[in-house]
């Protein structure tokens, strides 16, 4: 007997045009082509250090939601905080990066698709938003950086040096692990959910992808 399709495959599979944007982006393909410009790559590490200071309060409040929310608290809770320590040991890593490239990160300013995406974080953070559809936010956000930069690490691609431990980063099978776990936690979580819920979710998995591509187009200069 053929497995059901979960909620998140049926929409990856629904939305997969907008997915391969995400994950497949011109600046994905200069870094792994090795014809990206390196300037480039500097925005978008001043703009992503501002990003993460914004997730962490995101993710803070999923793991508030997922006390109350979840139907297998005690797991998700123990991802969920695994997901948050490593932001801490992140913005290290970006600062010892910026440091390392000569990007000043408390002279960056937060541009137009980067303060968009960090309201729209916000607004997930509300009590009324109920936990399905942050949870579904978090593991799109997280999937959608293993499997930009572990295409940089692919059998031939010609990454830069310089960058690979960047892709390293997020594209290693320890994160692909921990995005699975994510992933599964919205699964379970979307077999339970009512319609409203799951056509919220939904409408949060297109806009963190719309987002994504903005974020994208912002470091590739805007083309």
């Amino acid at each position: 007997m053929e497995a059901k399709m979960t909620m998140t495959e049926t929409w990856l599979r629904k939305h997969r045009l907008l997915y391969v944007g995400a994950t497949r982006h011109p600046f994905i393909h200069g870094i792994r082509d090795g014809s990206i410009d390196i300037s480039a790559f500097k925005t978008w590490l001043g703009q992503d250090y501002l990003f993460v200071r914004a997730f962490v309060p995101f993710v803070e409040s999923v793991l508030t939601k997922a006390r109350k929310g979840s139907n297998d608290s005690d797991n998700d809770v123990e991802v969920i905080l695994g997901g948050l320590a490593a932001l801490n040991d992140e913005i290290s890593w970006f600062k010892n990066e910026a440091s390392k490239w000569g990007v000043q990160l408390s002279n960056i300013v937060p541009q137009k698709a980067n303060l968009e995406y960090c309201r729209f974080l916000e607004s997930l953070t509300s009590p009324e938003v109920e936990y399905t559809v942050p949870i579904v936010a978090f593991w799109v956000i997280e999937t959608v950086y293993q499997e930009s930069f572990a295409h940089c690490l692919e059998d031939g691609s010609e990454t830069p040096a310089e960058l690979k431990e960047t892709c390293q980063r997020w594209g290693n099978e320890g994160f692909r692990e921990y995005c699975n776990s994510l992933r599964k936690i919205a699964d379970r979580q979307l077999e339970k959910a009512t319609d409203d819920a799951i056509s919220k979710a939904e409408a949060t998995f297109l806009q963190v992808l719309e987002y994504e591509v903005d974020f994208w187009n912002m470091s590739h200069g805007g083309t």
